[in-house]
């Protein structure tokens, strides 16, 4: 890539690392700004990415994209099964990769940090609550807000 902009030579090597990406078979074309994106996603220590997010570390790893194409992408990767959006309070929407891996959430409500959690209890009780009314749980989310005890950050 040379300043800052993408170039075919890029392009040819981005199409070789597609095949790992598996855009085609989500059935989207291969572009750059899908791979970067992607690649963000694979690579970062943080599971829950918000858009703007994904545009700063675009943008500091001197790349340029516009956040209007990063929104874009994302939503065509919601739409393929690629990511999933986790929308909470305040229109605060982050994406992670999706994987068959159930957890649930917890939002601090002072630093929007975004936690993953899995406990068996609860998803035991959940199980036992629907099938006490009858029914039978096909999909949940649970989300948590919280604060932090004692000062933590």
């Amino acid at each position: 890539m040379a300043n800052g902009k993408f170039s075919h030579g890029d392009l040819s090597i981005v199409l070789k690392m597609s095949e790992d990406k598996n855009l085609r078979k989500a059935g989207l074309k291969v572009t750059l700004p899908r791979v970067r994106i992607l690649e963000i996603f694979e690579s970062s220590s943080e599971r829950h990415l918000s858009a703007e997010d994904i545009y700063n570390k675009i943008r500091e790893g001197g790349d340029e994209v516009g956040l209007a194409t990063v929104y874009r992408v994302l939503t065509q990767f919601e739409s393929a099964g690629i990511l999933m959006k986790q929308n909470f309070e305040n229109n605060f929407s982050v994406y992670e990769l999706v994987s068959d891996d159930h957890h649930d959430h917890m939002v601090c409500i002072d630093s929007g940090e975004v936690i993953e959690f899995k406990n068996d209890v609860i998803e035991n009780e959940q199980d036992k609550i629907a099938k006490e009314h009858g029914y039978k749980i096909v999909d949940h989310k649970l989300v948590l807000y919280v604060k932090p005890l004692n000062g933590k950050k």
